[in-house]
């Protein structure tokens, strides 16, 4: 093994002793003590390998580094922050991956092995998860102008506490000035998979194409509040109930479609007033359906309204969908993943084109630069969980696989489509 291989494990296995779990993950929500540590020892890092440290008004990190005098940059990234009881890989891998494949790119610039053409930037996007402050994918939105960005900083967690108070209550720096969308020219990111495709079809990197199509929804079941025992059962208009109904045909709606088809889920209740012996009066969850033909949720809709009727009937109960997120089937540009496959062939590696289901920042940078997306396989496809894991060949074949991508990238290599 070389050594710039042994420096990356090492520095991921330091890295990810921020906010560690017993269960071996992590669990550094974003703008808590153990993302903001996470951040500065990142910061650290940044200074010892030659990058100028900034952050933005949203708690985007940068490392830049000057190449051309006045040339746009070449930015490289992912996410620190993590789910509650998560794993080491997701979003943190891109985000050192990266650091690293910029540091070894500007070495062979100063050494002159290349003649760039873009400047180069790495970036920590500020809380992509969502878990504490939603909506997630938060600071790549307010970078590329899809969220203002002070709707962003007033965003509080269910605690009360705002975006702009957590992230003034930890790592920030004055150095240089940030990057701006108008500054970047191309972008360029590396994933887990966190699906089980590469893994299954002994596949070494995936190029991703194409995302997922996506709704999802905020669901109010409202009900009256009553005891548990003295309401009669015809009485009763329980919201949990209510809301029990609802989980269980989302969750049934996916066979009625082929395998593959249709992904549901309902996640983060709120049941009030939550009492042992009260019956709900309240349920607020999430409803996420997700597709990779958007005719499919088109007709899951449909399907799951009917059902929802005969919730509200059988619990006595009113139902109210909101929708808070949705997106179609949406390419990358197809000259980002040729460069991808390009990359990969030329590294010896095999590759298959792949659709990303989870949403990343690069979701929302391909709509405004020229972007790759990159992925390394994972193992059992097990994500947003302790037991998340990365076999240390493929996360060091990404990195190889970056790097020669960032170079590419930096060199201009690739055009606009």
């Amino acid at each position: 093994m070389s050594t710039a291989h042994d420096e990356f494990l090492a520095d991921f296995a330091t890295m990810s002793g921020f906010g560690a779990t017993p269960g071996g993950g992590v669990d550094r929500q974003a703008g808590t003590a153990a993302d903001h540590a996470t951040r500065a020892w990142f910061s650290q890092w940044l200074a010892q390998h030659g990058y100028t440290e900034s952050v933005d008004g949203a708690g985007n990190q940068f490392g830049t580094l000057d190449l051309v005098s006045g040339a746009p940059y070449v930015l490289v990234g992912s996410h620190l922050d993590s789910q509650p009881l998560a794993g080491r890989y997701d979003g943190a891998y891109g985000v050192l991956a990266a650091a690293h494949a910029g540091a070894r790119v500007a070495a062979e610039v100063q050494a002159g092995k290349l003649r760039p053409t873009y400047n180069l930037a790495v970036v920590n996007w500020f809380n992509e998860e969502g878990s504490r402050f939603a909506p997630s994918m938060m600071g790549s939105s307010v970078f590329t102008g899809k969220l203002p960005l002070e709707g962003a900083l007033a965003t509080a967690d269910p605690a009360g506490i705002t975006v702009a108070e957590a992230l003034a209550a930890g790592h920030s720096t004055s150095q240089g000035n940030a990057p701006v969308l108008a500054e970047v020219a191309r972008y360029a990111e590396i994933h887990i998979e966190q699906g089980r495709n590469l893994e299954e079809t002994g596949t070494q990197v995936g190029i991703v194409d194409r995302t997922w199509a996506a709704s999802k929804y905020r669901v109010t079941v409202d009900g009256a509040q009553s005891h548990t025992g003295a309401t009669r059962m015809e009485d009763r208009r329980d919201a949990l109930f209510g809301a029990a109904l609802v989980i269980a045909a989302a969750r049934e709606l996916t066979a009625e479609f082929e395998p593959g088809l249709l992904h549901t889920s309902v996640s983060e209740l709120y049941v009030l007033p939550n009492s042992p012996v009260t019956i709900a009066r309240q349920v607020l969850m999430n409803l996420d359906l997700r597709s990779p033909d958007e005719s499919v949720l088109g007709v899951a809709m449909e399907r799951l309204g009917k059902r929802i009727v005969d919730a509200e009937a059988d619990s006595r109960t009113e139902i109210r969908l909101d929708l808070t997120h949705n997106w179609g089937v949406v390419s990358y540009q197809s000259k980002g993943a040729a460069l991808g496959r390009v990359s990969a062939e030329s590294l010896g590696y095999s590759h298959r084109d792949v659709m990303t289901v989870a949403g990343h920042d690069s979701t929302n940078m391909k709509d405004v630069v020229p972007t790759v997306m990159l992925f390394v396989p994972s193992v059992e496809g097990i994500s947003h969980n302790e037991a998340e894991y990365t076999r240390d060949d493929d996360a060091l074949r990404g990195v190889e696989l970056l790097t020669d991508v960032t170079r590419r990238l930096v060199c201009g290599e690739l055009e606009e489509d």
